[in-house]
Order: structure tokens, then C-alpha cells, then sequence
């Protein structure tokens, strides 16, 4: 999909690897703290290309695992609120 490494927590695909660069999900409850940052989102086909909702993760927070562990379960819990919206979707009331 991607030709990177997709990294899951369970049955949720929550972040990836790709070009060295870890990147994790978002939606609009986590990307401001990535942009404040001023982290970039994954661009599969380059600069201009489309843009993935995941988002390069801080160099410094590979080194810190208190940092990176918050980083991380926020970006799980947009991955899990992203698939139970999914899962209402295909239901009819």
C-alpha cells in the first residue's frame, strides 16, 4: 500500500515506518500538537502527493519512552474511534 511497515496495537493500525521515519496516526484531536511541532504528514508519492492522516513523529521522542508512549496511545485512540465509526457506518438502526 504504502512500501512502508505498518505497526498495530492489537487489531488497530495505529502508526508506520517509512524512509526511517516513524509516523503516527491523527485526526483533529491529536494533529495540532504534531503541526505545533512542526512535524509533516506522510506523503507516499512525495511533496504535492497525497497526504495520509499520520504524521511524522519527533526525533527527540524516540529517545524519550515516557514522550513517545503519551504520543503513541493518543494516536491508538484515534485509530480505535476510527474504526468503531467505521463499524457504525455498515449499521442500519
Amino acid at each position: 500500500m504504502f512500501g512502508g511497515v505498518g505497526i498495530y496495537a492489537g487489531q488497530l493500525f495505529f502508526a508506520l515506518i517509512a524512509d526511517d521515519t516513524l509516523y503516527f496516526k491523527v485526526d483533529d484531536s491529536n494533529r495540532p500538537e504534531f503541526e505545533r511541532l512542526g512535524m509533516r504528514p506522510f506523503q507516499p508519492y512525495g511533496e504535492g502527493g497525497e497526504v495520509m492522516q499520520y504524521y511524522q513523529v519527533p526525533v527527540e521522542f524516540l529517545e524519550d519512552p515516557e514522550a513517545l508512549r503519551s504520543w503513541a496511545e493518543k494516536s491508538i485512540a484515534v485509530a480505535a474511534h476510527k474504526k468503531k465509526m467505521k463499524g457504525k457506518k455498515g449499521k442500519t438502526p
